[in-house]
């Protein structure tokens, strides 16, 4: 192929190209943390909290529901008007044994309208097995809810657990760590707390 027929074919190839990402809606939900919020929540990370990245831009929630132990589907726009701790887990995770009873005190501490600790096993995860996880880590105040087929955990990109994704009043994810966390630091309730208090 002659070198003029190659730069017609790229150009042709860029066109196509820029007249599709021109013709898709945005992905990018509005909303989000303000600048002066972002400040404030990179200035308490330290520790472990280090590992919280915080979106340069809100990301849209999954559109696929949840399942709760008893078999309802919910979706998680549901819960908007309150800041959201969404944490994906499974079974046989054991970072997420070790991180669990930390989020049970956050929710104990800093669970109700405003904020809530939201646990979602991802995967084949056994209901009985589930509840005994939970019974031998002395965990009663943090929900049974699944994602038998993971398509949640897909659409929002999670590859590994735990995965623990901030969420804002306004409904869009803010920030994720992945990975297991001292929850009980002063950073996290830091972080969290100035969350709550935004008014993003």
């Amino acid at each position: 192929m002659s070198r003029s027929k190659l730069v017609y074919t790229a150009l042709a190839a860029f066109a196509i190209i820029s007249a599709v990402f021109a013709l898709r809606p945005s992905e990018a939900p509005e909303g989000g943390l303000s600048a002066a919020t972002r400040q404030q929540l990179q200035a308490l990370q330290s520790a472990d909290m280090k590992k919280l990245l915080l979106h340069p831009a809100p990301r849209a929630l999954a559109t696929a529901p949840y399942h709760t132990a008893t078999g309802d589907p919910v979706a998680l726009t549901e819960h908007k008007g309150k800041v959201v701790l969404l944490n994906f887990w499974a079974t046989w995770c054991a970072p997420c044994r070790k991180e669990m009873p930390m989020l049970s005190a956050l929710q104990s501490e800093l669970g109700g309208p405003d904020f809530e600790v939201l646990t979602i096993a991802t995967g084949r995860n056994d209901p009985a097995a589930m509840a005994r996880f939970f019974a031998e880590i002395g965990v009663e105040n943090l929900p049974l809810h699944t994602d038998a087929n993971s398509a949640m955990a897909r659409e929002m990109g999670v590859l590994g657990l735990p995965a623990t994704l901030l969420i804002a009043r306004d409904g869009t994810e803010v920030a994720r760590l992945l990975g297991e966390a001292d929850w009980a630091s002063d950073s996290a309730k830091s972080i969290l707390k100035t969350l709550i208090a935004a008014d993003d």
